[in-house]
């Protein structure tokens, strides 16, 4: 090679020619030609496994019984009855971490962690993105729709520290503040008037104003309030669920110790029963009864009136028990 750089300028030149032959063109478009023809077959069948990281990762739609849960960037719709899949492609590639299903269950929400995460909404029958909500900085932790369909509420992870109430259909926050503890759950009440967040030693009741949310341009300082919890106050609340029909007034959570808890509509923890478990994790409250999933796959049902014990039921049976060969309850 010489001094002057004429042997680096005929490296280069033979690597331009190199590229420019016929064999090379050739190689590379066959490679393109095989890509859109196997892009054209291969279709994703089945996902196997689940990547939830918390109860608020797994969804059903009431009205059809589907369910959605996330494993990596996919989301997975899976119907029970048949037992057959689809499949939506987070096309950000980042893990989703929470999801839920619209009231009428034509779209399903879903949160991310990673860089700026977005909190997305999908249309559940045609499997594609109808809106991408970006306020979030480093992850979301939980994210519901109101009852009405109006809104979303979504809430970041710890170090994100922020609770965003969104007009999804218009792609604006309309209500925000922050929130100083972890928080791992989130529900509406029945009228969409509030929602109700959990997590570390935190309850809290978050109220909106209809009127100014409808109206003003700019975001508004939503209202918080921290559910009285008295002698509860240290505990981890792992997951709330806001009362129906009869019970609208009231909020019931659960303790990850295992304490099924009722706040009245002063926001009065004056109400727990032991769930005699050694932890609790999840809770779904109709009109007539609370479920408490807990430890070991148990599942105990209360009256949501007077939080009465009602029944345990019955566990599933273990993987690869052949149900047909059963002749014992037991």
């Amino acid at each position: 090679m010489t001094a002057d750089g004429t042997g680096t300028g005929t490296i280069r030149s033979r690597i331009k020619n190199l590229l420019r032959s016929p064999s090379i063109r050739l190689r590379r478009s066959g490679t393109a030609r095989n890509q859109r023809d196997l892009s054209g077959k291969v279709t994703l069948e089945k996902v196997l496994g689940i990547t939830a990281p918390g109860n608020r990762a797994l969804a059903c739609d009431p009205r059809t019984g589907l369910l959605a849960y996330p494993a990596g960037c996919v989301v997975v719709l899976l119907n029970p009855r048949k037992n057959k899949q689809h499949h939506i492609f987070n096309s950000s590639r980042k893990a989703i971490t929470t999801l839920a299903f619209s009231p009428d269950g034509k779209y399903v929400v879903t949160g991310e962690s990673g860089h700026m995460p977005a909190v997305r909404v999908w249309d559940v029958s045609e499997h594609v993105q109808v809106s991408e909500l970006q306020e979030h900085k480093y992850g979301v932790a939980c994210v519901a729709f109101s009852p009405n369909g109006k809104y979303i509420v979504s809430v970041g992870y710890q170090h994100d520290m922020i609770v965003n109430v969104w007009n999804w259909k218009k792609n604006v926050v309309v209500a925000a503040n922050k929130v100083s503890s972890k928080v791992t759950a989130v529900s509406f009440s029945d009228d969409s008037s509030y929602f109700v967040t959990a997590g570390n030693r935190h309850v809290k009741f978050w109220y909106l104003d209809h009127a100014k949310t409808s109206k003003v341009n700019a975001t508004v300082p939503l209202l918080g309030r921290s559910g009285l919890l008295g002698e509860l106050r240290n505990n981890f609340f792992s997951d709330v669920a806001c009362g129906r029909g009869r019970q609208a007034a009231s909020t019931f959570c659960i303790t990850s110790s295992g304490l099924l808890c009722e706040f009245n509509d002063r926001r009065l923890l004056d109400k727990w029963v032991e769930l005699r478990t050694a932890q609790a994790t999840c809770l779904s409250v109709t009109d007539e009864l609370i479920f408490c999933g807990c430890s070991d796959g148990t599942v105990r049902a209360f009256s949501p009136i007077n939080l009465h014990f009602l029944c345990t039921l019955p566990r599933p049976h273990s993987l690869g028990a052949d149900i047909a060969s059963m002749v014992d309850a037991r």
